[in-house]
């Protein structure tokens, strides 16, 4: 792909969209229509929002017909993880300062994650929850963008494009594209390469979004507090949502428990500074 790199800012982060032949105006207008309608039904930052307006009222909302698909996924990952990847830790992560107005600030005391079944009811895109519930979707949402814009490209005649949301990444075409994987201590450096074509690959990690000693997006809902055990992980998979979401359950679950319900290749850095990694996964590791 030789074509101008389009550049823009969505959901918070960096995206670059690089695409043979280049986006059209009409192109550009239906993807950014699809980040709008994105960012309007699942931000937590915006009091406009359908999950913010869900937080305040609880009750029954409909919300758009993307969040089936979407919460399924979820309600999968929340299954096979025992409850440690749920959409509901957006209370701990507003207790801990990740919150719309980005204070930045631990509030005293300690907040505690519901659990779905309590809660939360999901019947397609109708959701209902006994009292005000506020939902993050981050752990899986952004690669399920990625994915709903690499739809339209495919649906508007593009048959190769990479989208690239900050380390959320979809390749569609016949050209091999490497990836550098950021060692989670060092920015700049790289502890391996992906080799990635026709498939997604997605990172998380605890430097990401990090906001003050042991404060991290990464939260384990089983003690309302971020996770320890695991700096980075890297999956590669057909879909950008699945690989999102199990970027995150590798933080919580052994990669064997995920392997029995998905299809991915993995590379997970530890704590201790050792690194993991699937027999499948297709790249270079120079740790």
């Amino acid at each position: 792909m030789t074509t101008r790199p389009h550049e823009f800012q969505a959901i918070g982060t960096n995206w670059t969209i690089t695409s043979s032949p280049g986006l059209t105006t009409v192109s550009l207008a239906r993807l950014q229509r699809t980040v709008e309608e994105f960012d309007l039904a699942y931000s937590r930052f915006r009091p406009d929002s359908d999950v913010s307006r869900f937080a305040r009222t609880g009750g029954s909302h409909e919300f758009p017909d993307s969040a089936a698909v979407l919460l399924a996924f979820y309600r999968e990952l929340y299954d096979i993880t025992g409850g440690r990847v749920s959409p509901l830790v957006g209370r701990a992560l507003e207790h801990l300062g990740y919150d719309a107005d980005y204070s930045l600030e631990r509030r005293p005391g300690q907040v505690s994650v519901p659990r779905w079944e309590d809660v939360l009811t999901v019947q397609g895109s109708l959701l209902t929850a006994g009292e005000p519930v506020l939902l993050d979707l981050g752990a899986a949402g952004k690669g399920y963008l990625v994915d709903l814009l690499a739809g339209e490209l495919t649906e508007s005649g593009y048959d190769e494009y990479l989208i690239d949301a900050s380390g959320d990444i979809a390749h569609v075409g016949p050209m091999l594209c490497r990836v550098g994987l950021e060692h989670p201590g060092a920015a700049g450096q790289v502890i391996g390469v992906a080799n990635l074509c026709n498939a997604s690959l997605c990172g998380s990690a605890v430097n990401r979004r990090t906001w003050g000693a042991g404060l991290h997006h990464v939260i384990d809902p089983a003690t309302g507090e971020p996770t320890t055990e695991v700096l980075a992980t890297w999956v590669v998979a057909d879909r950008t949502m699945v690989a999102d979401g199990l970027a995150t359950a590798l933080f919580f679950t052994d990669p064997s428990v995920l392997s029995r319900h998905f299809e991915f290749s993995y590379v997970r850095m530890l704590a201790t500074g050792g690194v993991e990694y699937s027999k499948n996964f297709d790249g270079e590791l120079f740790t």
